[in-house]
């Protein structure tokens, strides 16, 4: 490993991989990097980067149901998912939050908060098309 790897990588599933990969790409900015079809068409395998970092993607099964499915049926997965922050959700920083965020608003993202500032910068969160979690933050200038 070199001081170039990249130490932690998210890795989330999605019940229709491809449709997913390619919504992240579109609405949140990523890149794709990867994409390996399994022999049924599902996405076995992808990556997508933003900022020289990857996330994994992939359709771990077809019985996998993604978090709006699980928000729909159980009342307890509602609850824990209308909560505003960001809870088992991937963070992204931005070079410019105001324009990311029209762009996520306009490419259909559920907006889970308007653009706050504080602590380090400016964030938002929002919900992609299966229910995953992002926090998009742009740091504040420091002050060398």
């Amino acid at each position: 490993m070199t001081d170039q790897t990249q130490r932690i990588v998210p890795m989330l599933a999605y019940e229709d991989g491809v449709k997913a990969l390619e919504w992240l790409c579109k609405v949140f900015g990523f890149k794709e990097v990867t994409r390996w079809l399994g022999d049924n068409g599902r996405l076995s395998h992808g990556e997508i980067s933003i900022g020289g970092n990857l996330v994994m993607l992939s359709e771990p099964s077809p019985d996998y149901l993604g978090p709006n499915h699980h928000r729909k049926v159980c009342r307890q997965a509602d609850k824990w998912l209308n909560v505003s922050y960001v809870i088992n959700g991937v963070l992204v920083y931005v070079d410019d939050i105001e324009v990311h965020f029209a762009n996520a608003k306009a490419g259909g993202a559920e907006i889970l908060s308007v653009i706050e500032t504080g602590g380090p910068g400016k964030r938002y969160r929002a919900a992609d098309l299966e229910g995953q979690r992002w926090m998009f933050m742009q740091l504040e200038p420091t002050n060398s």
